[in-house]
């Protein structure tokens, strides 16, 4: 009968040692939810970036107004009869 203790004992406590510190512990889910919402927060940030690119196809893709205004602020461009003047904020 003594032995049928020992044999319970060893059972239960092979089950909490899995229940507290082993796979599918209550620490490791916490941490799975963790990087799940972590995960979720970074899918949201790519899709909005994606939804601003898609945007600016579709912008250059209809009309030469941005591609002006590109054209004009990143390569310094301008137009023939225009005159560029740059001022010096020092």
């Amino acid at each position: 009968m003594k032995w049928l203790w020992v044999v319970a004992l060893i059972l239960l406590a092979g089950l909490q040692y899995r229940l507290w510190v082993g796979e599918g512990s209550f620490a490791h889910v916490n941490q799975l939810g963790q990087q799940i919402a972590a995960q979720k927060s970074e899918n949201e940030k790519l899709l909005e970036r994606n939804r601003i690119l898609t945007a600016e196809v579709v912008e250059l893709k209809q009309g030469l107004e941005t591609i002006e205004e590109r054209a004009r602020h990143e390569l310094g461009m301008i137009r023939d009869g225009e005159t560029l003047f740059q001022l010096s904020t020092e």
